[in-house]
């Protein structure tokens, strides 16, 4: 056979060989991260603590390129031994575990067979068996509180009618008028057999819990399973004897997330409080059980509240505060907040999830800080006691990792704006760098000085910073953390009011002198792709921008995204209302001036930012004469979520800043193709 090869040289094996550098002497070697050290770095999700506070579960991401997929696997930790064991290990992804009312057993999540399927498996080890056999796969599904059933959502399967419809005429659907909702089933455990308890076609079942005496189950419900419609999402309440449905909320805006009390006579819940809008800060209500005047609990907390659990006396919820996101506890007698981070670490970020063990003594949570990965920790409910029960900072203490420190500037309406500093581990003051740009989604998303940062499995930051570059990472208006008067600033001035802080912050980084203005870049993904792409038309100082799933034409957006709310909502009316502001604040506006060499980055399927908008851009700049490659990620929606694509995701990133930030071509690749073939021929 004659050997086929592609020529490919040295950057191969930095994606793929560690990259060392040597420390102080007396120090051991440190690596630079390669691509597929960020990719296959492991960390734990959301932890679930048993009831009897003894145990807790939680899950951690596996990255296999072999089979390119990612996968979870569940693992146990002793929470007085900080003894971690692995508890499920097929090749099939196994999540979101539950505890048992009696901390003996748990189910969770796994498509073994195809479609996701409820397992149950003791917590003393051994073979999970299968509970459910649902043709369309479980969806969401919670334990009663005395053991005896679970209750989980499924869609239909197809009826006679569609499939004999589909027989004659093949598949096709009606545009928005046609919805497969979730409906809300029941198993019954002893008996081993489910039941749907609700089937009404006007109702998309979505979060739902018990109540404590297991009699009733309070559900959130949206006329259909579209993204835009979670904004008319209501609570309701179902008794499982007589089926009977009634409507707890009823309100505009979305209310979702029942949690009941203990003594069963109050429901809590998020609501906008008839708001529609996105920008608004997220209250928590609570309203009797049995209806009637519902009561908001955090009037003056000027953020969102995520409501967690309500144990005892507290409601606890999580929240953002600046670049930090803390667990508060709340009184609702009184409507007193308490902040429960403080003291050893209540400054990084906890996850949205936590979990209390049934009489309260204990709260599980994940956090992550400037100067620690993702962990899991325990603490004690009455004073903040943290105990870290994992050690997945083992996988990075031989890396060479990038400082990061918060920064901040003001913008030149005078609205102070913070960001994430990420420097070099030897940076000098005295020196020049050139700046990268990295720019969050959202826009009510946000960047915190995460030691390891989750953004690098889009954009080779560590890599970046090792070659000497300085990024920034702005939180410009409309994120979260700083308050619903904050998130509404872009408000009929998204890109132009974004940019305004972005470009500031630049401008105040190389005030300070250690930044080469003749080398700046800009990046960002989904609404950090709409900024990106708003800097390469409407901007003449950046060598370089790559746009990420980004919108380019709020017209092209708003005629194909499954979120035509959200344009309504931030530019205050559709576009044949107002043309003039989807004209100000579209990209394609200003690709007249257009002269930034670009990168379009774009998942084949994505419904939240529709690939037309990557057309458009390409189109535009193409015609305009302005340097640009477009990548188009088969098969992937809105998010890259294999991690071969992720690697290209990286790649392609790197070779693009590298080639015009630093002058780089990229190396040509060697890639031997004959070798596997050989082997099946004998050879």
């Amino acid at each position: 056979m004659k050997k086929l090869t592609i020529l490919f040289i040295g950057l191969y094996l930095f994606l793929l060989l560690p990259s060392v550098v040597s420390g102080e002497k007396g120090d051991k070697e440190k690596k630079i991260p390669a691509f597929d050290d960020i990719l296959k770095f492991q960390s734990p999700g959301s932890p679930i603590i048993s009831p009897d506070g003894k145990w807790v579960l939680y899950t951690v991401s596996e990255c296999d390129m072999e089979n390119n997929e990612y996968r979870s696997q569940i693992w146990l930790v002793d929470v007085e031994k900080k003894q971690p064991r692995q508890m499920t290990f097929v090749k099939k992804s196994s999540q979101d575990p539950q505890w048992s009312p009696d901390s003996q057993s748990f189910i969770f999540l796994s498509a073994r067979e195809e479609k996701p399927q409820l397992y149950i498996m003791s917590a003393f080890g051994g073979e999970p068996r299968p509970l459910t056999e649902s043709e369309t796969g479980v969806q969401n599904f919670k334990w009663s509180k005395n053991g005896k059933y679970i209750a989980f959502t499924a869609n239909d399967e197809k009826s006679k009618q569609d499939k004999a419809i589909e027989k004659k005429y093949g598949e096709f659907d009606v545009f928005n008028e046609k919805f497969n909702n979730s409906h809300l089933l029941i198993l019954d455990i002893q008996a081993n057999k489910a039941e749907k308890v609700l089937d009404r076609d006007d109702l998309h079942v979505a979060d739902f819990e018990w109540s404590p005496d297991s009699s009733q189950i309070a559900f959130t419900a949206a006329p259909d399973p579209r993204a835009g419609s979670y904004s008319k999402s209501d609570i309701y309440v179902i008794n499982i004897k007589d089926r009977k449905v009634r409507e707890l909320v009823k309100q505009k805006g979305p209310d979702d997330n029942p949690v009941w009390s203990g003594d069963g006579k109050w429901i809590a819940f998020n609501s906008n409080t008839g708001a529609e809008e996105y920008f608004v800060n997220s209250r928590i209500c609570m309203v009797p059980a049995e209806g009637g005047e519902i009561i908001n609990l955090t009037p003056n907390f000027d953020e969102n509240a995520y409501l967690r659990e309500w144990r005892g006396k507290y409601i606890w919820f999580t929240a953002y505060q600046g670049m930090t996101r803390q667990i508060f506890k709340l009184d609702p007698t009184n409507k007193k907040i308490f902040k429960f981070t403080q003291g050893l670490h209540g400054n990084g970020r906890v996850s949205y999830s936590l979990t209390l063990s049934q009489q309260g003594a204990r709260v599980a949570y994940n956090y992550q800080d400037a100067s620690r990965c993702p962990e899991i920790f325990v603490s004690g409910t009455k004073k903040f006691t943290p105990v870290q029960l994992t050690r997945f900072g083992s996988q990075v203490k031989d890396w060479t990792l990038s400082i990061k420190e918060p920064i901040k500037w003001k913008s030149p309406d005078g609205v102070e704006i913070t960001g994430v500093l990420i420097k070099p581990a030897d940076f000098d003051p005295n020196k020049k760098y050139p700046l990268l740009v990295i720019i969050h989604g959202g826009p009510t998303s946000i960047s915190i000085p995460a030691y390891f940062d989750r953004y690098g499995r889009y954009y080779p930051i560590e890599q970046w910073a090792a070659k000497g570059a300085v990024i920034l990472e702005p939180n410009y208006r409309g994120s979260a953390g700083f308050g619903e008067k904050f998130r509404k600033l872009n408000y009929r001035d998204l890109g132009v009011g974004d940019y305004r802080d972005v470009i500031s912050g630049v401008d105040h980084l190389v005030s300070r002198g250690f930044i080469d203005e003749t080398r700046l870049g800009a990046m960002g993904w989904s609404q950090g792709g709409y900024i990106s792409a708003f800097i390469t038309t409407f901007s003449s100082r950046f060598k370089a921008v790559s746009v990420g799933a980004g919108i380019s034409d709020w017209v092209t957006y708003y005629v194909n995204t499954d979120i035509p709310p959200f344009t309504r909502i931030y530019l205050g009316a559709t576009p044949w209302d107002d043309e003039a502001v989807y004209k100000k604040t579209s990209p394609m506006t200003y690709i007249n001036k257009a002269q930034t060499p670009t990168l379009i980055q774009h998942g084949e399927f994505d419904k939240r930012v529709p690939i037309p908008n990557a057309h458009k851009l390409y189109r535009g700049l193409k015609d305009k004469g302005v340097a640009v490659k477009f990548f188009i990620y088969k098969g992937f929606g809105h998010g890259i979520s294999k991690p071969r694509e992720k690697r290209a995701v990286l790649k392609h990133n790197f070779d693009w800043f590298n080639k015009y930030i630093w002058g780089e071509e990229p190396p040509e690749e060697t890639f031997d193709v004959e070798e596997k073939q050989d082997k099946k021929d004998g050879k």
